[in-house]
């Protein structure tokens, strides 16, 4: 009896714990940047800058992209566009491009002949691209106009930091599940990366629609692995492991499109959540021998993942008792906190992103639906990757287009 209560205390009490250290971490965090005397960095000052945007089958979203990064702030910069092998017209498309910003944007464009995934379409346009600073961003992702001088401003203020990365923001909100990921970039997302960062130093992945490397780390690291799930969540780990740190800069923004089918969004969180499990693995050695913010980052992370397996055998059991026992106890008092406690989350995130991400006070009635639906989603990706790394702990990175939403 007293296992099922400890088990029961720790499935519930696992979210709330968390969330108590994301609201904290997170408003001191906002309390350090807002009593900070930032000066953003002159365009006389501006070191040489390579925008990466790699793409497969990218024709829908490729241009407006592109359009955007002509009200950069930026003055000195150049975009290289990666096709890695579309099978429809992103390549032509690029070549287009090319001759419509003549003369407005430096802007280059190659052709991979083979798909072989994001990293190393990654790794060849580096190859090409002429800036010591290497800006990564989607072929969706719409910059604001301060985007890149916000992430070099703070890339240049720490010598030791080998990438920066920024806050991405759902622009695709025709659909209920399109605004609960609004909702969870801004409350979720955005809110751990700032407690991480603030309480630890370090934060568990640059995200890859919008980060900016230092050429120097990245050659040091050897570049993006191409034999990952997830390029971003892995180069993060190797540049701490050797001896690099990262940053997260929310003032950084793009605007992002995002799944708006429930399989297109499985699908992307198994991969989130098997890239995570893949540097978990990969950097077990970690959690004695990095630095303690790094290990109190892994440790998350193996916690996270029982408390998955834990839940799926609880709801198995929770199931079993009220079908055929007609018994169901839970601790009300533990989940009334957990909801409260979710909803000021939310609170905090929505105030602190209203302007900057274009949020309306009706989004607040979506708050009970969002914590299920956080938790639900992170439950089902990560007992899938679990699985799918047993059964093929082998499989390679490759590369199909993702859903941008409907």
């Amino acid at each position: 009896m007293w296992l099922n209560n400890l088990s029961t205390t720790f499935i519930v009490g696992y979210p709330i714990f968390v969330s108590i250290v994301w609201i904290v971490g997170g408003l001191f965090s906002s309390l350090y940047r807002h009593r900070q005397n930032r000066t953003l960095v002159a365009a006389a000052d501006e070191p040489f800058v390579s925008i990466l945007i790699p793409a497969h089958n990218e024709t829908e979203t490729l241009a407006e992209a592109v359009a955007s990064l002509t009200n950069l702030h930026y003055q000195h910069y150049e975009v290289v566009m990666i096709d890695d092998c579309s099978t429809d017209a992103t390549w032509p498309l690029m070549g287009q491009l090319c001759q419509n910003w003549a003369g407005t944007l430096d802007l280059h464009r190659l052709h991979l002949p083979i798909n072989q995934g994001k990293a190393n379409a990654l790794n060849q346009g580096a190859q090409i691209a002429r800036g010591d600073y290497l800006v990564v961003i989607d072929a969706d992702s719409l910059l604001q106009p301060d985007a890149i001088t916000q992430l070099m401003t703070t890339l240049l203020a720490r010598p030791n930091c080998g990438a920066v990365t920024g806050k991405p923001i759902v622009r695709n909100r025709s659909t209920l599940l399109g605004r609960l990921q609004l909702l969870e970039y801004v409350a979720v997302i955005d809110l751990i990366k700032k407690a991480q960062a603030y309480l630890t130093g370090n934060i568990t992945t640059v995200s890859g629609v919008i980060v900016a490397f230092r050429r120097e780390a990245l050659q040091a690291v050897g570049g993006w692995n191409p034999a990952v799930m997830t390029e971003d969540i892995d180069i993060t780990w190797r540049l701490y492991r050797h001896h690099w740190q990262t940053a997260y800069e929310p003032r950084a923004i793009c605007w992002i499109l995002v799944p708006e089918r429930l399989a297109g969004l499985l699908k992307q969180r198994q991969r989130w959540a098997r890239g995570g499990l893949e540097v978990l693995i990969t950097n077990r050695r970690g959690l004695l021998q990095n630095p303690w913010g790094q290990r109190s980052l892994l440790l998350e992370s193996v916690i996270s993942n029982c408390w998955a397996i834990l839940t799926a055998i609880s709801l198995v059991a929770y199931g079993f008792q009220l079908l055929f026992l007609h018994n169901l106890a839970l601790n009300g008092n533990l989940l009334a906190l957990m909801f409260a406690l979710n909803a000021i989350q939310f609170t905090i995130g929505f105030i602190a992103s209203q302007t900057t991400a274009d949020l309306t006070l009706p989004e607040l009635l979506l708050v009970p639906v969002y914590v299920l639906y956080y938790w639900l989603i992170n439950l089902v990706s990560c007992l899938a990757a679990v699985s799918a790394y047993f059964v093929d702990p082998q499989r390679r990175g490759t590369w199909r287009s993702p859903d941008r939403g409907v």
